[in-house]
């Protein structure tokens, strides 16, 4: 029987669609174990019942970070979607690091890193303060997920084959969730490879236009694009009591893109096979894998 310690891996987010992908991806791996952050006890139900330790930690409390990074050497860091990201992460990592934790693969945001772009930046800084600290790292910027094209903000982001957002006609890029949790899963398990690496992840670029014809192809049925002012999205984070220090970056960015103002916002990369051996999901096999979900 082999004494060699396993790698402890600490998934944060784990309830959320790529920290819950990414412990599937680790799941057939035995050289390591996993830990699944969350932050009650009946948020620890489901991952008990797959056999998958838990431990509580909660960003705002921080009398939960040394225990639930007890002998972990690894941590999938992802953050909420408001300003206190940037406290929540200093104090996590400070802790962190006072319990001996090796290496953070870093859920990050689009962009270069001289993004103007306001949310996106706030990741930057965290990246900048995970080096600092002096941590092994691989940070990971994704850009839009294809999944908002199925819900969004706890909706439906398509209502009868039309499809809205705020961006005018502008082309972004793209890419799917599971490639996102794909990479952070081989960048968990393999930091000599990937430690010092920034990976920006976005793989097929188009427009709205060009996704609903593509949607329309594949499914069946007929697909619209109709652009909504980003107008209507501010007004409705604030009548939805939205945290709006975030939201108004998201407001800001919405604006960007539509006027044509966001540098490289089409820009795709070649990471996903860099990292996998493997070519990324294109539109074309997202709306194929989604079909039934996008017939209506």
């Amino acid at each position: 029987m082999s004494n060699t310690i396993k790698p402890r891996i600490l998934i944060t987010g784990a309830s959320g669609q790529v920290g819950g992908k990414t412990i599937d991806f680790l799941l057939s791996n035995t050289d390591i174990e996993i830990v699944a952050a969350v932050r009650t006890a009946e948020k620890a139900a489901p991952f008990k019942a797959k056999g998958i330790a838990t431990v509580i930690l909660d960003y705002d409390d921080e009398s939960t970070h040394m225990a639930a990074f007890k002998n972990i050497d690894r941590i999938l860091m992802v953050t909420a979607y408001t300003v206190d990201m940037l406290r929540q992460s200093k104090a996590l990592l400070d802790n962190a690091k006072k319990a001996g934790v090796k290496h953070i693969v870093h859920l990050g945001a689009c962009g270069p890193d001289d993004t103007s772009i306001g949310h996106w930046a706030w990741h930057q800084f965290v990246e900048r303060y995970i080096e600092w600290a002096g941590f092994s790292y691989t940070h990971l910027r994704p850009q839009d997920f294809m999944q908002n094209l199925l819900a969004y903000g706890g909706k439906g982001a398509i209502e009868n084959g039309v499809l809205h957002h705020y961006v005018a006609d502008a082309r972004m890029s793209w890419v799917d969730i599971d490639n996102v949790a794909e990479a952070a899963a081989i960048t968990l398990t393999h930091p000599e490879i990937h430690a010092g690496k920034t990976y920006r992840l976005g793989y097929d670029a188009k427009n709205f236009n060009e996704i609903a014809t593509l949607m329309t192809s594949i499914v069946g049925k007929p697909f619209r694009y109709e652009a909504l002012s980003p107008e209507v999205f501010l007004q409705s984070m604030i009548e939805s009591g939205a945290e709006m220090a975030y939201m108004g970056c998201v407001y800001d960015h919405w604006k960007r893109y539509a006027a044509g103002t966001i540098p490289g916002a089409d820009d795709t990369f070649d990471t996903f096979y860099e990292i996998t051996g493997k070519q990324p999901t294109k539109w074309a096999d997202f709306i194929e894998k989604h079909k039934s979900e996008l017939d209506y």
